[in-house]
């Protein structure tokens, strides 16, 4: 790996040191959204459930610490009673085993955490409404056509098994997804909505959600974030300009509207009084999707994007880190799940910790990601 600047070497060394000490106490078991600076666990069936080992794969691959390899090992394992039961996963089936099976697929080339994420696509492609070309969200009465823009995040578990398997019906479902989400999700300016309903029986397109942002035509910041990775990983898979354009537009908005510490307010358009809580992991994911998109476009505008990604990445970890307290679970602080819901505001959370490591494994020079 080439020389990295010292904040970036000094980050890698102490995400690692911290996801060991904090492992300690965690192991196996499924960590979600820090109270009172204790991570609070959750059930393998939480759609979380993968970001967890998925950090601990990120560290592994470098240091080989076996304690860290066996709790992501069980973790995976742990997920197995689900992938037998469809009732009990949604569209997060990409994020849960993106990050387990997947990962310890590509670091370790197990055949049989292959097999447990072929099974996860097929569940992942039975979600998929063939009449209003979308995936859908989550279970339950009246939510039968209800598509979100974080799906764009579980497309890859598709790609991935249309790849190894030579089967093109997981990248026609994945595509057709994402094709939904350029028509119906998308503004002008870049921005996205977080819920669009549809029609499960006709595919007519119904109304659009606010969901976890302030209203159906303002602009969650997360949401934007998913959309800036998501689109560049499905570019990455399919060579489809009309992806990479898409990633571009959203990054741009992104970008413009980052107030002086590069990290997002929970919500772009949130009312005064609101404006000033951020979502951290809204940061750390669009970090990871612009160094992703500096990846694909010409030297000037990868420029421009690496050097938001690395800006975005270097506030969390001077300004947001809880790097030597020991009262804080969390990698980085101040994220927000649910702000309409005042679930889980200015909190670490497990998908922001990930996603800051990720970038920062991403700047010490692992290229390869688990996407």
């Amino acid at each position: 790996m080439t020389a990295q600047p010292q904040w970036v070497q000094e980050a890698w060394e102490q995400t690692k040191n911290k996801v060991k000490r904090v492992h300690t106490r965690i192991g196996d078991q499924f960590p979600h959204a820090s109270v009172n600076g204790t991570y609070k666990l959750e059930p393998a069936a939480w759609w979380t459930a993968g970001f967890w080992p998925g950090l601990l794969w990120l560290v592994y691959r470098d240091t080989r610490d076996e304690e860290l390899r066996a709790s992501a090992e069980s973790c995976e394992r742990q997920l197995d009673v689900l992938l037998t039961d469809a009732a009990k996963v949604d569209h997060d089936i990409g994020f849960m085993w993106t990050l387990t099976s997947g990962a310890r697929y590509r670091i370790l080339g197990d055949e049989d955490s292959k097999r447990r994420a072929l099974l996860a696509a097929n569940l992942l492609s039975a979600r998929f409404n063939a009449q209003g070309n979308f995936i859908r969200a989550w279970n339950g009465q009246g939510l039968e056509g209800w598509a979100i823009i974080d799906c764009l995040m579980n497309l890859p578990l598709l790609y991935w098994a249309s790849s190894v398997t030579g089967d093109p019906r997981y990248l026609h479902i994945a595509t057709r997804h994402a094709d939904t989400v350029l028509q119906h999700f998308y503004r002008e300016d870049g921005s996205v909505s977080h819920i669009v309903a549809f029609d499960p029986v006709t595919g007519e397109k119904l109304e659009v959600k606010g969901g976890q942002g302030y209203a159906p035509d303002s602009a969650w910041s997360r949401g934007t974030a998913w959309a800036i990775y998501g689109m560049s990983l499905s570019y990455q898979y399919t060579g489809n300009p009309a992806y990479l354009n898409a990633a571009k537009r959203s990054a741009h908005f992104f970008m413009a509207n980052l107030p002086e510490d590069h990290v997002p307010y929970w919500d772009f358009r949130s009312p005064e009084g609101d404006s000033a809580v951020r979502d951290s992991s809204a940061g750390a994911c669009a970090a990871c999707g612009l160094l992703l998109l500096a990846d694909q476009v010409g030297e000037l505008e990868a420029r421009m994007y690496r050097e938001s990604g690395e800006k975005i990445l270097h506030s969390l970890y001077s300004r947001y880190g809880a790097w030597e307290s020991e009262t804080e679970e969390g990698l980085i602080l101040h994220g927000t799940s649910h702000f309409p819901e005042q679930q889980n505001v200015d909190v670490s959370l497990i998908y922001g910790d990930y996603y800051f490591a990720e970038g920062i494994a991403l700047l010490m020079g692992y290229e390869e990601r688990f996407w």
